[in-house]
């Protein structure tokens, strides 16, 4: 690998919009192109397959755990059984430690909880990238120092990516209550439900909408000002 490459990252994820926003993320990271999407984890190793007989192989796999055909651990398992080097980035949800475990076990570089800002998006990939250049540019043997360099490089320095005042667990909370909800809420409901202030829950659900895991639209059918709602994407 040469350090002006672009690696090539195919997405992995069920939800298209989600997917979708993926994509965006990753082209607007210097040094990396999107060669595809895919929604299934059958659709998925079908793109491996097609991309290493063309002899264009992936390079950065970043995926979902909760794929509908199949878990991701098996999407990841099933590509080392087929001999896909591509480095893999878990995005989810999935916050349960044996899952993460597993992940590593199998060749998961980096572990990405949403919901995240582009920031933190952005970092890891740019990780990656370190790394795979600090494992390549002593040649074919490597040496301690390369090695760790690529180590090193896989670790975040920055404790949070969030907007100065956001906590991770109020936006987890916020997140959470937005995505199980199953209808669009308020401001004012989301406070009430998790006992917050309505301009502390506006300004969550407002990084939410920013970070393109909510949309926002006007609430119709309330008189006077316009009441807005939130709706997990």
């Amino acid at each position: 690998m040469t350090a002006d490459r672009e690696l090539r990252v195919l997405i992995v994820d069920d939800d298209p919009l989600t997917a979708e926003a993926h994509a965006d993320y990753v082209r607007r990271v210097a040094g990396f192109a999107v060669v595809g999407v895919a929604l299934t984890a059958n659709d998925a190793l079908a793109r491996l397959d097609g991309a290493a007989a063309s002899r264009c192989p992936v390079d950065v796999v970043l995926l979902d755990m909760n794929l509908t055909d199949a878990h991701g651990l098996d999407v990841a398992h099933r590509m080392r059984q087929k001999g896909h080097g591509a480095d893999i980035i878990a995005v989810t949800a999935v916050r349960d430690l044996q899952i993460v475990r597993s992940a590593i076990s199998l060749g998961v570089t980096q572990y990405l909880i949403k919901p995240f800002t582009f920031a933190a998006f952005r970092e890891k990939l740019e990780n990656q990238r370190a790394f795979r250049l600090n494992l390549t540019e002593t040649g074919a043997l490597a040496t301690q120092s390369a090695v760790d360099n690529a180590l090193s490089a896989l670790r975040s320095v920055s404790q949070s990516h969030l907007p100065k005042g956001l906590l991770d667990e109020t936006l987890s909370a916020v997140s959470t209550e937005l995505r199980t909800a199953g209808t669009p809420l308020s401001a004012g409901e989301v406070a009430e439900r998790l006992a917050l202030s309505r301009v502390t829950a506006r300004r969550y659900l407002e990084y939410l909408l920013e970070s393109r895991q909510a949309v926002k639209e006007p609430r119709h059918g309330t008189p006077g000002r316009p009441t807005y709602e939130y709706r997990w994407v």
